[in-house]
């Protein structure tokens, strides 16, 4: 098995006079590999090439012409003579997360109209502040105390319910402190209730942004992708999604740190929040088959599995048809409008699949296609990543398994898109390609909210809504085919190609490791990225 790295063997010097940059050129900074020692002999490391006026990690303005080009309005690109890792303060953790703070305190300003439940006027359209936190506030029965579950059905995972209680408990908190005290300021109690849900979700953001940047190796600065997200303005108080991306991005960043059975217990609680997190253990395994290492994947995905178990169980038990409608309304609820099946019933006349559905009826033809269509979307990343001529990354194939799964799916709620963020950022990090793609995210929010107006309020017609679905549908599938020629032809992978040395900062034991399962023939791979030395 040859140990021919995908990476350049020698990086190429920096630019004299400056930055060169080109939207189909990475330049790679100078500078030792990373020895994979000590952390003594790291920082030691560190401070010698910070002494030798080299930098310590990947510098956007350098490698990213989006960046290069945005550093115009705060002096340029970091210049030849300027010192990586000597910042006492604004260290690229605070930097970027001082930027997901200011993008979630604008997300706030936005959601601000319909924080205090009297959406009259339509304002919750009008304004695109709607949010599922607000109504479901009195439809659970939370401002009178009632507890998901066990007193009213509901259609989320478990966990979810348990963040609804949490916040709305915060929310009863204050209420009480301000009229007992006077001083402080007396709002409706669904209003204390969503300030309560969005700051809990803005620390779930928080902690998405601080996974990020430690599963992006010699990139720290790619956490910023995360916080100056567009789609973290739109959605990031649309729904609860964060506190499942947050688990997710955390059991990510256990298994970078090669602790299985931490990572399976925050992936499980994930799954127990959302559904999707199971994804990212079909992810790891498939990777584990290729390098050996399936014991290792076992432990993570009993932990993953107990860790479920424990937060179900109990409610299950002592509510079990309240426990069941997440998994019943999944079954039994038609195509969502932003999906490619719901745009194909539309232009069929709604013929096609079961037809025209009675109020409660389960669509069987349509639920059989989805499952087929999900089986086939996994069994093509399963081929690719055992006939890659290198182990894909941990995030390449987390996030093609997810975008599969949201192209093919039945149900695209628009926060759902929050799933991809952190594994597109890490999958593909790219300004241009990251951008583009939010801003088809941030478009379609608009003739969504337009259409649920309606043209007697001057709203707009549905073809405006279904056209915004296939551009972001597209968009997606750009990323997609993108993140696919990177893993078949991994010299173009900038995490790889980027830094000497790198093969996986988020791979754990996957990092560096030799391939024992690959669908290509004996000497036609290049294996793995070999540890330096």
């Amino acid at each position: 098995m040859s140990t021919t790295p995908t990476g350049p063997s020698d990086p190429a010097p920096r630019p004299a006079g400056g930055p060169a940059v080109s939207a189909g050129t990475v330049a790679s900074p100078r500078g030792p590999a990373p020895t994979g020692g000590t952390a003594s002999s790291a920082r030691t490391a560190a401070s010698g090439r910070r002494a030798e006026g080299r930098p310590d990690r990947v510098v956007p303005t350098w490698t990213d012409p989006v960046a290069a080009q945005a550093s115009e309005a705060v002096g340029g690109p970091w210049g030849r003579h300027a010192v990586t890792g000597g910042a006492l303060f604004w260290t690229p953790l605070r930097v970027c997360l001082l930027f997901t703070t200011a993008v979630l305190a604008l997300a706030w300003v936005k959601q601000a109209p319909c924080a205090d439940g009297n959406w009259a006027g339509y304002v919750q359209y009008t304004h695109l502040c709607y949010s599922d936190t607000v109504p479901l506030y009195g439809l659970h029965g939370l401002d009178r105390g009632l507890v998901p579950y066990l007193d009213s059905p509901v259609e989320y995972p478990v966990l979810t319910g348990a963040f609804m209680v949490g916040a709305a408990a915060l929310g009863r908190a204050y209420t009480g402190l301000a009229d007992a005290v006077g001083l402080l300021p007396q709002v409706p109690g669904v209003q204390a209730y969503y300030v309560a849900t969005c700051l809990l979700l803005s620390v779930c953001a928080l902690l998405t942004t601080r996974a990020v940047l430690a599963l992006s190796g010699r990139r720290p600065w790619d956490a910023a992708m995360v916080g100056l997200s567009p789609l973290l303005f739109v959605h990031a108080f649309t729904n609860w999604d964060l506190w499942a991306v947050a688990l997710g991005s955390l059991g990510l960043w256990a298994w970078a740190r090669r602790r299985p059975v931490l990572a399976g217990l925050l992936l499980g609680l994930g799954v127990a929040a959302k559904l999707y997190p199971v994804l990212l253990l079909a992810a790891l395994f498939l990777l584990c088959l290729r390098a050996g290492r399936v014991r290792t994947w076992l432990r993570t995905a009993v932990a993953a599995g107990a860790a479920w178990l424990v937060v179900n169980v109990p409610v299950a038990v002592l509510a079990p048809e309240n426990w069941a409608r997440f998994f019943r309304l999944n079954s039994e609820r038609p195509a969502d409008p932003d999906t490619l099946w719901n745009i194909a019933i539309t232009l069929s006349g709604g013929r096609l699949f079961d037809g025209p559905l009675a109020e409660g009826q389960t669509p069987e033809v349509l639920n059989a296609v989805v499952a087929v269509t999900l089986l086939l979307g996994v069994a093509a990343v399963a081929w690719l990543v055992l006939a890659a001529p290198v182990r894909p990354r941990v995030a390449q194939v987390a996030f093609l398994l997810v975008a599969g799964f949201l192209l093919v799916n039945k149900v695209w709620s628009p926060q759902y898109s929050l799933w991809l963020l952190p594994l597109a950022v890490l999958a593909r990090p790219s300004w241009r390609a990251l951008l583009l793609w939010q801003a088809t995210e941030a478009l379609l929010w608009v003739p969504r909210m337009l259409w649920y107006l309606g043209t007697e309020n001057r709203g707009v017609e549905v073809e405006w809504f279904l056209g915004a679905v296939v551009l972001r549908d597209a968009a997606v599938v750009v990323l997609v085919a993108l993140v696919v020629r990177d893993v078949w032809r991994p010299d173009g992978d900038v995490v790889r190609a980027g830094w000497p040395g790198v093969d996986d900062p988020a791979g754990g034991v996957l990092d560096h490791a030799e391939d024992a399962v690959t669908l290509r023939p004996s000497g036609s791979h290049r294996g793995h990225v070999p540890s330096p030395r």
